[in-house]
């Protein structure tokens, strides 16, 4: 069992930053690849970012490519979404989640654990 928790959401304006965190605990951090996914209101869960166990690959959505980064301190159990240039249609709930599979990143069925969620929302 992994269990994980989000914070650093919050009310900004376009234009700003934010940095989200993503604790892990209950099993080794290193062993699992990490991924964001958001939430609209009225929308799919979409894929956000991903990144490998031991940090050296990440890969973006289209939509935040150049403007998110994502990182990981498996010394802290910790995952990094630094979030710039942040637009209205980021607006979202922000969702780390893990798996220890090899399979695809960006499908959600392929992550078994999930933290609560963290709320982004940005005005124009």
């Amino acid at each position: 069992q992994v269990v994980l928790v989000e914070s650093g959401g919050g009310l900004v304006q376009a234009g700003d930053s934010l940095r989200l965190s993503c604790a892990a605990s209950g099993r080794t951090f290193s062993n699992y690849g990490m991924g964001w996914f958001r939430q609209a209101p009225g929308k799919e869960r979409e894929f956000v970012a991903a990144i490998s166990r031991t940090g050296a690959s990440t890969y973006y959505a289209d939509s935040v490519k150049g403007r998110f980064t994502l990182s990981r301190d498996n010394a802290k159990n910790t995952l990094y979404l630094q979030m710039n240039s942040l637009k209205p249609e980021d607006t979202a709930v922000y969702y780390c989640a893990a798996k220890s599979s090899i399979s695809s990143y960006g499908d959600t069925t392929n992550y078994p654990y999930w933290g609560q969620g963290t709320q982004v929302t940005v005005s124009s």
